[in-house]
Formats: structure tokens, C-alpha cells, sequence
């Protein structure tokens, strides 16, 4: 920690710019736009199209938080959602939306604590999660600030309680398919591993048991979502874990 006075303005435990200096963030702009213009291609409408390219980004920031050393895993767990998405329907993105912001909070990759705006935005996101029937998502949401070292929270968790207004379509069997694949490889995926990434607004690394339970949290999210049958709207997670197991598998870490 920094023995400097804090500053008047934290910054956001949740915010993180999309900085084109990185080649890895070029490919999620130019890969999630190319994937609404092949989903296009296929004939799907816009709002489908839309929808395939918002999963395909959504896994790629996802797999950026919860392997943060490794760019070249949320690269690929790009075209993974992406194909899942027009072969069976984009899911619910406020699914997607509430998992990528809870792994991000409990992951810490900003290196800020979480501030009030913070609590009240994931308090809003499991509301809508939970309101659109995405149960495990709300409930990553709203529980992530209760997992966090610093600036805990329960009220987002709140939120999660919200009772179903509206349901979309939430199961497909490839989205299935793809969460049941990632379900045996939990125990690569939570088992412990050296982060040396620095945090994008503090000057140290990005904590390894902090990303550590982000990953046990992520897969937790993802049973819970096969056992619901909602497992559409979390494409991009299970892209994004499949991806982190296959590069741990490969490397034997």
C-alpha cells in the first residue's frame, strides 16, 4: 500500500477504459465487431447480431479478469462465445453484464476499493439480473461485495432477491454443452497460481488469492446457472473458463 494521503476522488473499483495502446484490446474491438458482422452475414437481425458481438466481448473481459497474466486466453475465449452465441442465440447481456462486474470486483484488477457508486451499481445490476430471471448471475452480483478485501458491502446483495418480472429464453444446448465442459476442469481452474499483472490504478500486483476466488466464484456461478437451466446469458463466462482451464492444462499450472 501507498503511504501517500488518499485522494479526494477514489477512483472505480469497476471502471477499466479500453485502452487501444494493447494489441489484446484491439482484437476484442475488432473481433466482437467482426462477429456481429458474420452473425449479419448469417442472416441473423441486428438485435441478434448485436447481442453475438456483445458476447463475444463479454467473454474476452471476462477471461481478462480471471487470468490477467494471459491475454492471449480472453483472445481466444472470444470466438468460443461468439460461435456458442449465433449457433444458439445470444443470451440475456444483463447476465453477462452482472458476472463480468462481480469477477472484477473480487478479482481487484483496478486495485481500488469499491465506492458507494460501485455498491449502488452492482446493487442495480443484480436488481436487473435477478428481475430478467438470471438468478446465479444476480446473485454473483450482488454477493461479490461481500467477497472483497476492503469496502465490503451486503446491501448489493439485496438485489439478488429481486423476484423474476420477465423471463427470456434462457437455456440452449449448446450453451449447456459448453458450461458442462468447463464443470470437470474446476479443479485446474481454482487451484492456486502466481498473478504477477500490476493493477491498472495501484502500484502493485493484482493479488493471487483475489483472482482465486473469482475463479471459484465464476465456477460456482456457472453450476448454479446449468442447474437453473440458465445458461445462455452465461456464455461468455463459460467461454471465458474454458479458456483459462485450457491454458492452465497446457502449461501444467
Amino acid at each position: 500500500m501507498s503511504g501517500s494521503p488518499a485522494p479526494l476522488v477514489r477512483g472505480s473499483a469497476l471502471a477499466r477504459p479500453l485502452d487501444f495502446s494493447y494489441p489484446s484490446n484491439r482484437v476484442a474491438a475488432a473481433g466482437s465487431a467482426g462477429a456481429a458482422l458474420l452473425a449479419l452475414a448469417f442472416g441473423r437481425p441486428w438485435a441478434q447480431a448485436v447481442g453475438v458481438g456483445g458476447a463475444a466481448f463479454l467473454a474476452w473481459a471476462t477471461a481478462r479478469e480471471l487470468d490477467p497474466d494471459h491475454p492471449v486466453t480472453a483472445n481466444a475465449a472470444l470466438p468460443v462465445a461468439a460461435a456458442v452465441a449465433l449457433l444458439g442465440g445470444a443470451g440475456n447481456p444483463l447476465a453477462g453484464l452482472a458476472v463480468l462486474s462481480g469477477v472484477r470486483l473480487i478479482a481487484g484488477t483496478t486495485g481500488e476499493p469499491a465506492t458507494r457508486a460501485d455498491h449502488a451499481g452492482m446493487l442495480v445490476q443484480a436488481l436487473l439480473a435477478g428481475a430478467s430471471g438470471e438468478r446465479a448471475a444476480a446473485f454473483l452480483a450482488g454477493g461479490a461485495p461481500l467477497l472483497t478485501a476492503e469496502a465490503r458491502s451486503a446491501l448489493p446483495a439485496a438485489g439478488a432477491l429481486m423476484p423474476t418480472l420477465h423471463r427470456q429464453a434462457g437455456f440452449s444446448w449448446g450453451s449447456a454443452l459448453l458450461a458442462a465442459s468447463v464443470l470437470p476442469l474446476a479443479g485446474i481452474l481454482t487451484a492456486p497460481e502466481a498473478v504477477t499483472s500490476v493493477c491498472d490504478r495501484a502500484g502493485r500486483p493484482v493479488r493471487a488469492q483475489e483472482v482465486q476466488l473469482a475463479r471459484h466464484a465464476a465456477v460456482l456461478t456457472l453450476g448454479a446457472g446449468l442447474l437453473s437451466r440458465r445458461t445462455r446469458g452465461l456464455v461468455p463466462l463459460a467461454a471465458a473458463l474454458l479458456t483459462v482451464a485450457a491454458r492452465r492444462a497446457g502449461s501444467g499450472t
